[in-house]
């Protein structure tokens, strides 16, 4: 009787729930793993784990990372700097907070507890003197966008600042980041004033330009085998991140491009809505892609930690994750090339 029930519960898929024993449990990873024998956003952070496990584990997946909300000023930042140090995650797309409050955070401010959360105004301060030593020494003929400024912000928190940082760790492993509503941000401000600066004092002001960030996003992916992404929370990083795939099958479509049609193939989200699956912007479960994906419906601050802090031990044990040499397209000044040609 036990094997025939053993057979119909492999047949269908169904696998039995089990008691959180917690004699049983002596790690991170072990709590969630154990968890992911329970049910509801218990099982979900478990499954989660197991999706970024398999991108982590994956060496021909680059994985895109999307940032949404005060993730810097919830003080999660040192994970996903760990996250790009490690190799795990090969490219950023985040709203303008993260430079902002990254800048502040590496600089050496720090952030108090008001209500959930707060800068001092003298971060701000610091923000505003390093971005003018910045922007005065841009030449006006270099078309800015937002991977480049990002890039030239972490070179000189690399060389200037002081701890670690997500910014200053994207710029030392060539990780790219994409903030594709910049002007949405103090950061965005900054540049405006200091193109009013520009224009009073006679100067050529600097051309902003977003679509060169679409075009370089895009050309990163193009060159990579397998896609992931893993997006905290939603709104515009999650969205841009995701129109790869129709922006690369319209190209196809519309202007005939000879150009593969691609689309995420592994997909991971802390959130605590739901989000459709549109456009065909991830493979089907079902199909030979074998799409992987995962939801928690769990605050990010709870979720992050716990699933990143799970993976990591995964990942110690004995198997080294093949992400870690990887090569990601930077700037087009730079002279490193991009990890597939």
């Amino acid at each position: 009787m036990n094997f025939k029930r053993e057979e119909a519960e492999k047949e269908s898929e169904l696998r039995p729930m089990e008691p959180l024993d917690l004699t049983r449990v002596h790690s991170v990873d072990d709590l969630v793993r154990a968890m992911a024998r329970t049910a509801f956003t218990g099982r979900q952070l478990g499954e989660a784990a197991d999706v970024l496990e398999a991108m982590a584990q994956d060496k021909d997946c680059f994985v895109v990372m999307t940032l949404a909300g005060s993730m810097m000023v919830a003080r999660q930042s040192l994970i996903i700097a760990e996250l790009i140090d490690r190799g795990i995650v090969n490219a950023i797309v985040s709203n303008g907070t993260l430079i902002t409050q990254g800048l502040a955070e590496v600089t050496g401010r720090n952030h108090y507890r008001v209500h959930d959360g707060s800068q001092a105004e003298e971060n701000l301060d610091d923000v505003r003197e390093v971005m003018a030593q910045i922007l005065a020494r841009w030449d006006a003929s270099e078309v800015m966008c937002s991977y480049k400024l990002s890039h030239v912000i972490g070179q000189h928190l690399a060389e200037h600042g002081e701890g670690r940082g997500i910014l200053r760790s994207a710029y030392l492993k060539g990780v790219p980041v994409f903030v594709p509503a910049f002007t949405d941000s103090g950061l965005g401000l900054d540049v405006a004033l200091n193109n009013r600066l520009r224009e009073s004092t006679g100067h050529h002001k600097v051309r902003f330009d977003p679509f060169e960030d679409l075009e370089h996003f895009s050309a990163t992916l193009l060159r990579q085998e397998r896609l992931g992404i893993f997006s905290i929370g939603g709104g515009v990083p999650s969205t841009w991140a995701q129109q790869f795939g129709p922006f690369i099958e319209l190209r196809h479509r519309r202007m005939g491009e000879n150009v593969p049609l691609k689309r995420y193939h592994y997909g991971l989200r802390i959130c605590s809505e739901r989000e459709a699956n549109s456009w065909g912007r991830f493979a089907p479960t079902s199909s030979s892609e074998n799409g992987r994906f995962g939801e928690v419906f769990v605050d990010a601050t709870v979720g992050l930690p716990m699933l990143v802090a799970s993976v990591l031990e995964r990942l110690g044990k004995g198997k080294s994750h093949a992400n870690g040499n990887r090569e990601t397209l930077k700037p087009a000044k730079s002279k490193k090339k991009a990890r597939r040609g």
